[in-house]
């Protein structure tokens, strides 16, 4: 739609400014940062920070199945960690756990400060385990649209926004956000706010590399 183009073309405007800045903000943090402008450049920077011999897993990401990066993977014949390759919920389990010890963990992060820092909720643990510690390498990928201006932000949009869209992918968990897509700061089991984990700082640094591409990706 031409109405829609128009309006789309200063976010755009916006991302491709603010993008870099926020990739060196990152920089001061120790992480490894690039922003690219667009999809395409920002698959082949992801593909170009996982080696060949890497065993790669990664957490639940719609970013990351968004971009297609895991079929590219598998075009490549990378070895990888897969708990959807599970044939029931132990080896599931038994492959998230090995995940942590991989070469590259591949995911993406719910939110992140323009001054640099990132946020993220979690259910299981795995992946904000991942980001702090276990595998050798992390690669984040975000859409500026994660980008928010600071850490009481970033709270507040992914406890009032993202964690209930992310819960309507799971019909049968009980959860209020589930039922009325509000958050109530609930204590169900099946709650997917069990860890929150902001990380100010990338220690050792380099470890975790940020790919910041220029278009709205994921939820």
């Amino acid at each position: 739609m031409k109405g829609e183009t128009t309006m789309l073309q200063p976010r755009k405007m916006r991302y491709d400014k603010a993008g870099p800045v926020v990739a060196e903000n990152l920089k001061k943090r120790y992480f490894d940062a690039y922003y690219c402008s667009t999809r395409e450049e920002g698959i082949a920077k992801v593909l170009e920070l996982i080696p060949a011999e890497d065993v790669v897993s990664w957490g639940g990401t719609l970013t990351v199945d968004e971009l297609g990066i895991k079929q590219l993977l598998a075009e490549r014949g990378q070895k990888v960690l897969d708990r959807d390759t599970a044939k029931d919920m132990a080896e599931r389990m038994a492959i998230m756990r090995a995940g942590l010890t991989c070469d590259t963990f591949l995911t993406g992060t719910n939110a992140i400060t323009q001054d640099g820092e990132l946020f993220n909720i979690d259910g299981n643990g795995n992946r904000v385990a991942a980001m702090t510690f276990g595998p050798k390498s992390v690669v984040i990928v975000a859409g500026m649209n994660k980008v928010v201006k600071d850490m009481d932000a970033a709270v507040s949009q992914v406890r009032n926004y993202t964690a209930p869209a992310v819960l309507q992918r799971f019909p049968n968990f009980k959860t209020p956000c589930n039922a009325n897509g509000l958050c109530a700061d609930c204590k169900s089991p099946d709650s997917c706010c069990c860890y929150m984990v902001e990380t100010r700082i990338c220690r050792p640094a380099g470890k975790i590399k940020v790919v910041l591409i220029g278009e709205d990706l994921g939820l």
